[in-house]
């Protein structure tokens, strides 16, 4: 073999080595790109998901920072419009939907029958200030009579005491009188006793010398005796018939002592009687003087009574004043106006209604004072705070951005204050999250532009950090 072949052998040794290094190069090579795929793919994928997380980190860091809710809605003061009197409507003076102000007349009612009762009302007024004028004066004379009438009484009642004091007192003289009399009976009868015992012998004396003159004068005609012894029997007769006379007139006079004696014993009981009525009649005019005074002394009663007779028309009066005043507000209340201002809502009144008390007729929304209420999940208020800036989105104006704050949380949740509020100590519980309304007002009034109306539904986002 030359030495070119022997040099080409090993340049082809050499080529045939070469090759087969780049032969398993390539078979490196291609054994190392699946590797290399995998490993940007995972390098690729790692960064993602790292720009994912610090992403959603700082959304979760910039989300804490606010809360929402869908669960809210715009709130206004809404008047319900009643009469307070019933009537029929005479005229209706607005729509649905008009703007009104403070003092429109909004209806009219017919004023015919309360007219009538406020002029009955005052007729009844005209006739509570008569009544009290009169009790005024009833009790002014109450108070000025009652002393003069006390003063009288008492004054009749000394009057008639003395009146009975002397009554007493002559009727005690009276009846020493019937003594008196019943003792001068006895003496006229003693009197006349004596004076008839005295009869008896100038009776006896005088029918003696009768005898004894009748026997002179038979002798004397006889011649038996002389004249002068007949004179002495006529003389004797005489004597005897005179002092007979005389007894008999004693006796007479005695008799007539004792009818005198008897007559004053009777004058004397009638006067002592009529003593004695004057006693009684003294006394039944000291029960009745007693009487007035005693009620002269309840002159105090009398002035209350009358007082509290004045009190009470005055009370009357008072009452006819409340009346008139009252039906003079309820013809009044025949013009419905409005309280505020605001928009005419639900008109359910037309002209010749008869209208009750109370019965709604329309309601006033005031559109220009609105706020928002959010009904607030309770895990969503450990942060929340008066007075934090809140982002206002109305449903009506998605493009429209309104601002606001909180400004009040409601003392409860809406369900306890629901019409049937749950009741969790019957039955099987299960806990629920509850909401709170929160009370959110805008910063800015509502403009004409966007109208902003009760009811609309709106989705605030408050900052709470």
């Amino acid at each position: 073999m030359s030495e070119e072949s022997k040099n080409a052998e090993p340049e082809s040794s050499d080529v045939a080595g070469e090759a087969e290094g780049s032969q398993e190069l390539t078979e490196e090579i291609v054994l190392e790109k699946p590797d290399g795929k995998r490993r940007r793919i995972f390098i690729i994928g790692g960064s993602v998901l790292l720009v994912a997380v610090v992403a959603g980190f700082i959304c979760w860091l910039y989300a804490r920072q606010f809360e929402s809710t869908d669960d809210a809605f715009i709130e206004a003061d809404v008047v319900q419009i009643s009469p307070k009197v019933s009537a029929y409507v005479e005229k209706v003076l607005v729509e649905n939907n008009q703007l009104v102000h403070k003092g429109d007349l909004l209806v009219q009612l017919d004023t015919a029958d309360l007219e009538v009762k406020l002029q009955k009302a005052k007729a009844d007024l005209e006739n509570a200030e008569s009544q009290y004028s009169k009790a005024v004066a009833n009790a002014a004379l109450t108070k000025s009579s009652t002393s003069a009438v006390h003063a009288q009484a008492s004054s009749n009642v000394a009057t008639t005491k003395s009146l009975i004091e002397e009554s007493r007192l002559a009727a005690a003289s009276r009846r020493s009188q019937i003594e008196q009399a019943e003792a001068a009976v006895k003496t006229a009868l003693a009197e006349l006793s004596r004076a008839r015992a005295q009869v008896a012998q100038p009776e006896s004396d005088t029918n003696l010398a009768e005898l004894e003159f009748s026997r002179r004068e038979a002798l004397f005609k006889k011649g038996d005796i002389s004249r002068q012894s007949l004179d002495q029997a006529r003389n004797a007769l005489q004597n005897a018939r005179s002092r007979y006379e005389a007894a008999r007139k004693a006796v007479e006079s005695a008799n007539s002592r004792v009818n005198e004696a008897r007559a004053g014993v009777a004058t004397a009981t009638e006067n002592y009687r009529q003593s004695l009525a004057s006693v009684n009649v003294g006394k039944a005019q000291l029960g009745e003087s007693q009487g007035r005074l005693q009620q002269a002394e309840t002159a105090p009663q009398q002035v209350d009574v009358s007082e509290a007779q004045v009190e009470a028309a005055l009370a009357a009066r008072s009452a006819a004043e409340a009346a008139v005043q009252q039906a003079e507000l309820d013809l009044s209340y025949t013009k419905i106006i409005a309280p505020e201002d605001g928009y005419v809502t639900k008109k359910n009144v037309l002209v010749g209604q008869l209208v009750q008390v109370g019965a709604p007729l329309m309601a006033l929304s005031r559109s220009n004072e609105v706020w928002v209420v959010a009904n607030f999940k309770e895990t969503q208020l450990e942060e929340m705070r008066v007075g934090q800036p809140v982002d206002i989105r109305v449903d009506a104006y998605p493009n429209e951005r309104f601002t606001g704050k909180v400004e009040s949380f409601q003392a409860g949740t809406g369900s306890r204050f629901s019409l049937l509020p749950p009741e969790n100590a019957s039955g099987n519980f299960v806990k629920v999250v509850q909401r709170l309304p929160v009370k959110i007002v805008f910063d800015s009034p509502p403009d004409k532009v966007h109208l902003l109306a009760p009811g609309m539904s709106v989705e605030p986002t408050v900052k709470v950090r």
